[in-house]
């Protein structure tokens, strides 16, 4: 009897629904020797669409399926068809999903066809780069320098480490003999710590703490720097070290004094600064951005220097033609005159 419940759940026509639904319960009440359902029995009625003819006033039960909870199976007749759901969510969801559309599935591209769409892509590009045209080509490669600068854009921006507020830093006063003590203190020592091409990261700051242990000055050397970018290195080190610049000399060496009451701090780098490999990664990406930002200037001047040349030998042809055609006004003026 168990095996026929899930072929009663199938979908199938009213009429052979009904019928062997009927003779499932005219089985199970002579098994079970009774006329009325037990306590405790699931009771199975018809839709309101069901025609009465096929319910002969009876009402049809079946044991519950299952031991704990109460489960509802229903019957809907809608379109000549008798369909069970068990559960109150089940009719529910299908009737939700029957008068929606499915969901397409995303076609998959096989690898053939992803070949074929690159090397369809690679023509096109080697018609512009190979065309006649010099605007042509000159424009093709301006819209892939611009495609490339959005893309280091965007990679730059995930290098941006937001900063993390910090107490407000009370820097000490100084007289004019104790600078110029520390000055010359600085200019004889010879511990130094060197800022490279990855800029000012956490391992520059973790370098300084561990001079001021031992001395009261540290030189900061930056190498490559270019005009100017010696004071950003000296303002962001000295938010980040909480030092102060005694003196920035003209061979971009900063010279920092840790102050009266110095205490190394826990975490001597700070983590609001990039990591040693991170900061290499960022430097050639600004690198790359730069070199095609002057090549998009190189381009557009290029452009333009084209379009002019294009057009002053334009107007030059219409000024050869308009002196043609003036010309033989004038021959056949002359060749008039004289035949009178």
């Amino acid at each position: 009897m168990a095996s026929l419940a899930p072929r009663l759940l199938r979908r199938r026509p009213l009429r052979s629904a009904a019928s062997a639904l009927v003779s499932l319960s005219d089985s199970w009440m002579r098994l079970r020797g009774a006329g009325s359902p037990r306590p405790g029995a699931l009771l199975l009625e018809p839709s309101c669409g069901a025609p009465e003819r096929w319910m002969d006033g009876r009402r049809w039960w079946f044991h519950r399926p299952i031991r704990h909870g109460s489960t509802a199976v229903t019957l809907d007749t809608d379109g000549g068809f008798a369909r069970f759901s068990v559960g109150g969510d089940a009719g529910t969801k299908q009737k939700a999903g029957r008068g929606q559309p499915p969901a397409r599935a995303k076609k998959k591209m096989s690898r053939k066809a992803k070949v074929n769409q690159l090397k369809w892509y690679r023509l096109k590009a080697k018609k512009k780069m190979k065309s006649p045209n010099p605007e042509v080509r000159i424009r093709y490669k301006l819209e892939k320098a611009k495609r490339k600068e959005e893309w280091l854009i965007e990679k730059l921006r995930k290098y941006e480490v937001p900063r993390s507020p910090q107490p407000v830093h009370d820097p000490e006063i100084l007289t004019e003999e104790e600078k110029f003590y520390l000055k010359r203190t600085g200019e004889k020592k010879k511990n130094y710590v060197p800022v490279g091409r990855r800029g000012v990261f956490g391992g520059v700051v973790l370098n300084m703490h561990l001079h001021w242990k031992k001395h009261e000055t540290v030189k900061v050397v930056c190498k490559p720097c270019w005009p100017g970018q010696v004071y950003e290195y000296a303002e962001e080190l000295t938010r980040l070290s909480k030092g102060t610049v005694i003196d920035i000399k003209p061979n971009n060496t900063i010279i920092f004094y840790r102050g009266k009451n110095y205490v190394q701090p826990k975490v001597m780098s700070p983590p609001d600064t990039l990591s040693k490999q991170k900061a290499l990664e960022k430097y050639r990406y600004e690198q790359s951005l730069e070199h095609t930002s002057q090549f998009i200037e190189k381009l557009e001047k290029e452009l333009e220097d084209y379009q002019k040349h294009v057009a002053l030998f334009k107007n030059r042809g219409e000024t050869s033609q308009k002196l043609s055609s003036e010309g033989t006004i004038f021959d056949e003026l002359t060749t008039s005159s004289d035949s009178e």
